[in-house]
């Protein structure tokens, strides 16, 4: 066990130990179902505090072959899934908080040499004898050469560079090659899980990692359900707990991702349900001054849209043109466009039509 290579299960341990734990745990049975396949990268992308970092621990612990996770996942929805014992704690497991890095370091060249000497540190641990100094992909091809143990990299925060460094492109497309030298084609990859707020990075019409399978507010399938709490889960939360439902649904059932599937955000049904009371708990916790910037830039009568949603009016966008990231904008739907990723308006992506959520 490390600190990045097979972390361990005591993350998702803490989460289970909490009061209000909702079980995503099927989310398990689709990665378990495109391991080793050529679908085996998948990125998915939601607001903050919609639950990311926790499924990216629940999978960690799942994967994790340094320890034993039968009891976490007994009582859980996948112990019932056909496949569940066939992968449970059978892989090398490669955990990586981006947002860590980052805060240690001051330019990219600083954060990608940390990223690779910490892994290097890990597998050194157990794997000397196949190391190559300073090289974390070639050592990780020796690794799976001579011992044919693959690794399931799950990457947390995957976009803070295009939070953080905003206006510097060299930057972020350093980081980019970084990401795609290290796991695109390797035979040492049997998953990549990758989330963030943020779809990937678009450099004109392509991705430097478009191996990957993006879900997103605005192209959730097929993980419409674990995008946030869903309408069921809520319901059966508010029977536990003795709180409104109706009420609870008026206030928070806000982003309505197919005919099937509305979600709600996960902090705010947890606060209402632990203050016994409804609040603006999720928009509390971030200035509005961020919006005002992407609003002040006024493309198109953007303006205009922003008083006819305030109005609870919906905006028909075009969302295929936006880059992917918080500088580039070309139109009205690319500023839309991002606000939807970051939780601010709901889309509906029948009608291509985005309005504000609960």
């Amino acid at each position: 066990m490390g600190i990045y290579l097979n972390p361990g299960n005591t993350e998702f341990q803490r989460a289970l130990n909490s009061e209000i734990y909702v079980d995503k745990s099927l989310l398990i049975e689709y990665t378990n179902r495109i391991i080793n396949t050529n679908m085996q990268n998948i990125c998915v992308s939601r607001p903050r505090r919609f639950g990311k970092s926790t499924d990216a621990r629940m999978i960690a612990a799942y994967y994790d072959q340094s320890c034993d996770s039968s009891k976490l996942f007994k009582d859980l929805k996948i112990a019932k899934s056909k496949e569940y014992q066939k992968h449970l704690n059978k892989y090398n497991v490669i955990l990586l908080n981006m947002q860590d890095f980052l805060s240690e370091t001051n330019n990219i060249d600083e954060m990608i040499g940390l990223i690779k000497n910490r892994v290097l540190r890990d597998l050194k641990l157990r794997y000397l004898e196949y190391m190559e100094e300073d090289n974390l992909s070639y050592s990780l091809n020796n690794i799976f050469a001579y011992t044919k143990e693959s690794f399931i990299f799950i990457i947390d925060e995957w976009d803070c560079i295009f939070r953080e460094y905003q206006g510097d492109k060299k930057a972020q497309e350093k980081y980019l090659d970084f990401l795609r030298n290290l796991l695109k084609d390797k035979p040492y990859v049997s998953l990549c899980y990758m989330t963030g707020i943020l779809p990937i990075k678009k450099y004109g019409t392509h991705s430097a990692l478009n191996m990957f399978k993006e879900v997103s507010m605005i192209n959730p399938t097929p993980l419409e359900a674990f995008m946030g709490f869903t309408d069921k889960e809520v319901e059966e939360l508010c029977k536990e707990y003795d709180i409104e439902y109706k009420e609870m649904k008026t206030w928070y059932d806000g982003y309505h991702l197919s005919k099937e599937v509305s979600v709600y955000n996960p902090r705010s049904v947890v606060y209402a349900i632990m203050d016994r009371k409804f609040s603006n708990y999720w928009t509390s916790t971030e200035t509005y001054e961020a919006l005002k910037i992407y609003i002040d830039m006024n493309y198109d009568g953007l303006k205009d849209d922003v008083i006819r949603l305030l109005s609870y009016e919906r905006v028909a966008i075009n969302p295929n043109k936006f880059q992917n990231d918080m500088t580039t904008f070309a139109s009205k739907d690319d500023v839309l466009t991002l606000l939807v990723h970051l939780g601010y308006l709901g889309y509906d992506n029948i009608n291509k039509e985005v309005y504000i959520p609960n």
